[in-house]
């Protein structure tokens, strides 16, 4: 359902997932070439299974609990693209010609803050149709 607020946060992470990186830089090697998403097969495919995990969540509205599994399943993925990027960026900076790490770096810290914020709102939601049970 779009008018819950996890829905729009499962959005971001969706864009971030699957427009974002093909605009942004990676990070640039010694010869000043951009690297972007599209130019490595691990990270695209990386960057389109957060995007579908995130598509995944949303459709799963009915269903809570699984809902908040698929979140966290993202989040995991999301910490290993980021240790990807990080095991990377200390490759890069041991080069002759020092190298720059791009701003796609940190697509995947923005991923975390959002489906973080996801989970706090479908929690939220979990408590108040307990709460409203408990009433009956």
């Amino acid at each position: 359902m779009i008018q819950r607020i996890q829905t729009v946060y499962l959005i971001v992470v969706i864009i971030l997932g699957a427009v974002v990186p093909f605009f942004v830089n990676l990070w640039s090697d010694a010869a000043g070439n951009e690297i972007f998403a599209e130019n490595e097969v691990f990270i695209s495919i990386a960057f389109y299974a957060v995007a579908v995990l995130g598509l995944v969540g949303i459709v799963l509205y009915k269903n809570r609990q699984n809902q908040f599994v698929v979140n966290r399943l993202n989040m995991i993925l999301n910490l290993f693209l980021l240790g990807f990027f990080v095991y990377r960026s200390l490759n890069l900076s041991g080069e002759t010609i020092v190298s720059e790490k791009g701003i796609g770096m940190l697509i995947p810290v923005f991923s975390i803050v959002f489906l973080v914020l996801a989970n706090r709102a479908i929690k939220k939601d979990e408590d108040l149709v307990k709460s409203v049970d408990r009433l009956r």
